[in-house]
């Protein structure tokens, strides 16, 4: 029985070495720990720096942009500005009023007043008479023929279109031109 006893507490002593192993070969080692330690600071380094890096590009164009909504708002008053002054040419009453051309030149100083100062703030506007047609400037409103330019180029500005920097703010209405389609029938018929 001594036998059977001793036997049993050298089975139980390797169970247990045996379980201390596999214990110690599931544990990682102080290197393994060091290194995952290493890999989630750099991690949560480089996670940092893009967050630095996101917050500065949003407050740059908050400085640059901060502006545009009300810059879009502001051009209704330009083109309200313009309509005035072409309806008031347009009248013929007023024109016989002897103050007509004090008031006209009144509005024509805010409107140069009011251009200069989109001017200061980045805002200018879009040229497109005589350009070709590009969708990302220029919004077409209608097609005109013209035979004296090539189809495709703006011919007619119906409401001027303006940039906030590099951002459109408004695109040009435009009227394009077309072939002419009765001439191109003669000569498709010849």
């Amino acid at each position: 029985m001594a036998d059977e006893t001793k036997k049993n507490e050298e089975n139980k002593e390797t169970e247990t070495n045996s379980e201390k192993e596999v214990e110690k070969k599931q544990e990682p080692s102080l290197e393994e720990k060091l290194k995952s330690l290493e890999d989630k600071n750099l991690r949560s380094l480089a996670e940092l720096e893009n967050q630095r890096k996101r917050f500065e590009k949003e407050v740059k164009d908050a400085f640059e942009f901060g502006g545009y909504n009300f810059a879009k708002e502001i051009l209704s008053l330009l083109d309200n500005l313009k309509r005035a002054k072409d309806a008031m040419n347009d009248d013929k009453s007023l024109k016989s009023n002897k103050d007509f051309d004090k008031f006209l030149k009144n509005i024509e100083i805010i409107e140069k007043d009011l251009i200069s100062i989109f001017e200061k703030n980045k805002i200018k506007k879009i040229e497109c008479l005589k350009q070709k047609f590009d969708p990302n400037f220029h919004q077409a409103m209608l097609e005109i023929e013209d035979v004296t330019v090539e189809p495709g180029t703006v011919v007619k500005e119906m409401q001027p279109g303006y940039m906030f920097g590099d951002r459109l703010l408004r695109p040009s209405f435009v009227g394009i031109s077309k072939k002419n389609e009765a001439n191109n029938n003669k000569k498709n018929q010849k």
